[in-house]
């Protein structure tokens, strides 16, 4: 792969590493729950264009980093992870990578809420607004 074009990996195959091939560097990890995968679907649907989502990370929020979720339009850019689940597609930047190593998006919905959620083994410590984090 060219260091111009994008990684895009099926979700099993995003966590999988051939036994036959020494570790170059370590494999980093993100992955989207089902019922977020639905939850997505239902908002491009709703938006009525594009096919894919980008998730990251930025610095800010009260707690030092803050999660970023917005819609995709167009090609991805180089180097970056994308997730293909068929008709949706996730998107993730490397440097957003290292923080979201082993994260899982997942979707809440509870009587008082609804929305994405990042569970992140990487968090030390987050704000009560569930937005912010640090590590």
């Amino acid at each position: 792969m060219s260091t111009t074009e994008a990684q895009t990996v099926t979700p099993s195959a995003a966590h999988t590493a051939s036994p036959t091939e020494p570790p170059v560097s370590k494999k980093l990890n993100f992955s989207v729950d089902p019922k977020a995968v639905d939850a997505i679907r239902r908002q491009i649907k709703k938006r009525g264009k594009g096919d894919a989502l980008r998730v990251g990370v930025k610095g800010g929020g009260c707690s030092g980093f803050s999660y970023v979720i917005e819609f995709h339009d167009g090609p991805p850019r180089a180097r970056d992870m994308v997730l293909d689940y068929g008709d949706v597609k996730v998107v993730v930047d490397p440097k957003s990578l290292l923080y979201l190593d082993g994260s899982v998006l997942e979707w809440e919905q509870t009587l008082m809420k609804q929305g994405f959620k990042f569970v992140n083994p990487n968090e030390k410590s987050n704000c009560g607004c569930g937005h912010s984090f640090s590590v």
